[in-house]
């Protein structure tokens, strides 16, 4: 039947991440899903991230649907009828699918389910009950409040006030934009592509299709990387022949932009597959100045140090919600004051790695207060031997909206506003640039 085996995977893999904790991105990844997904058509591929990604996204919206229209708490063994109700709910609130198809194809899942089968009945009737009502529902739904968990929100309205932590919550509604990092001429590439140039210098594009069929891709002019993401190492000025360390670094998107300035790079991650693709993509992009070091940071010790590093340091990715919208599920308070913990080890670890006048770039794509500003105040109170160099307007495409009155780069979802022809919006991302003292 037409459009069941991608309704199957996407109820499939919804389950596994709801239930089981799997990142989104696994599920996704070349390497690790399922034979029955990398056999469907490209179209039906796409189509299958777009339920699970929307079911995600808007999970709260979803979940107070059922809560509306089921009388009784489903049983556990129930939960495959849960899943797929999810699934048939993105449809026909969130995606351009026809009511009748979303309502048909889910109550043929459940039927072909041994103990699902027994809800059929219930499973028909509330999506054809959705379909009637949905206008008025949606109308009555706060959509940024009940897609966020409720901590989240509590902690972005106490670091950013009510009105930015809502604009935050409503940013994640939205899927991001795919961007790009050129290394020259981005005016020629948004032309080519069909895109636009930022006013940070990324190339955002409207549309979507395959990444390595793109113009450019196989020539390694440009490579994938949020508008975002794109400016922490530019805080690192002129790294022409200089030794710079990117530790964290995969994927590698701020490895090729320090490469491609003329560093001489040393990448540092914890995962040799990450690194893997991280020297896959450096010979994309024709760039021979990388060295690739697979250790732990918190073990390892460089032979000499450097003129510059970039701490991307592990945190817990709330920047990153409109593209990864299971890190709401996934991470927790607990979470972030374990990330805070390590990020606190590992900056005053690489720090004596710099050099006498070296700039050291601390970075997370955390919204999280405790892992960017506070880590910073905590590090040069302690009496670091490092100074703050605030970032200036001009080194970010003139985005002072995003400089805070510390002088760090503090990006939010809600930044690079939307036009006619280009969505909206960037990671959270915070970063500092400190200088070590000379003596």
């Amino acid at each position: 039947m037409p459009g069941l085996a991608a309704r199957r995977l996407a109820t499939d893999i919804l389950a596994k991440i709801v239930e089981k904790n799997r990142p989104l991105d696994m599920e996704f990844d070349s390497r690790s899903t399922t034979p029955a997904f990398r056999n469907l058509a490209p179209k039906d591929r796409a189509f299958v991230r777009a339920m699970v990604s929307t079911a995600l996204r808007r999970l709260g919206q979803i979940d107070d649907v059922l809560r509306r229209l089921i009388e009784k708490p489903l049983p556990d063994k129930a939960d495959r009828v849960v899943d797929i109700l999810r699934v048939g709910v993105a449809q026909i609130l969130f995606l351009d699918v026809p009511d009748h198809a979303a309502v048909s194809l889910s109550v043929t899942l459940t039927d072909e389910d041994r103990i699902a089968k027994a809800w059929k009945g219930l499973v028909n009737g509330v999506l054809r009950t959705l379909a009637r009502r949905k206008d008025e529902i949606l109308a009555d739904q706060d959509a940024a409040a009940l897609n966020t968990p409720e901590w989240l929100f509590e902690s972005w309205t106490a670091a950013y006030g009510p009105e930015r932590a809502r604009a935050i919550a409503e940013a994640h509604l939205t899927e991001a934009a795919l961007d790009l990092t050129v290394k020259s001429d981005p005016a020629r590439w948004a032309a080519a592509l069909g895109g636009a140039v930022l006013p940070t210098g990324s190339v955002r594009l409207a549309g979507g299709g395959a990444i390595d069929k793109l113009e450019g891709f196989l020539e390694g002019e440009w490579w994938v990387q949020d508008a975002a993401a794109a400016l922490p190492a530019r805080l690192l000025g002129d790294v022409k022949g200089r030794q710079v360390a990117d530790l964290c670094a995969a994927p590698g998107g701020k490895t090729a932009e320090l490469a491609a300035a003329g560093a001489e790079v040393t990448a540092v991650d914890l995962s040799p597959e990450r690194l893997e693709r991280v020297k896959q993509n450096m010979g994309r992009l024709r760039l021979p100045n990388v060295r690739v070091v697979a250790a732990d940071l918190e073990t390892w010790t460089p032979k000499e140090s450097f003129d510059a590093i970039l701490l991307d340091a592990p945190c817990s990715a709330t920047g990153t919600i409109r593209r990864h919208p299971d890190v709401m599920l996934l991470k927790s308070p607990e979470d972030v004051a374990t990330l805070a913990a390590l990020q606190k080890r590992l900056l005053e670890r690489v720090s004596a790695w710099v050099k006498p006048g070296g700039a050291l770039v601390y970075c997370t794509c955390s919204l999280q207060p405790e892992e960017g500003e506070a880590q910073i105040e905590a590090f040069l109170a302690a009496g670091a031997p490092f100074r703050r160099l605030p970032v200036r307007p001009e080194e970010i495409g003139g985005l002072a909206q995003a400089i805070t009155l510390a002088g760090d780069l503090r990006t939010l979802p809600f930044h690079l506003p939307a036009t006619d022809a280009q969505p909206g919006g960037c990671d959270g991302f915070f970063a500092a640039r400190l200088i070590r003292n000379e003596s």
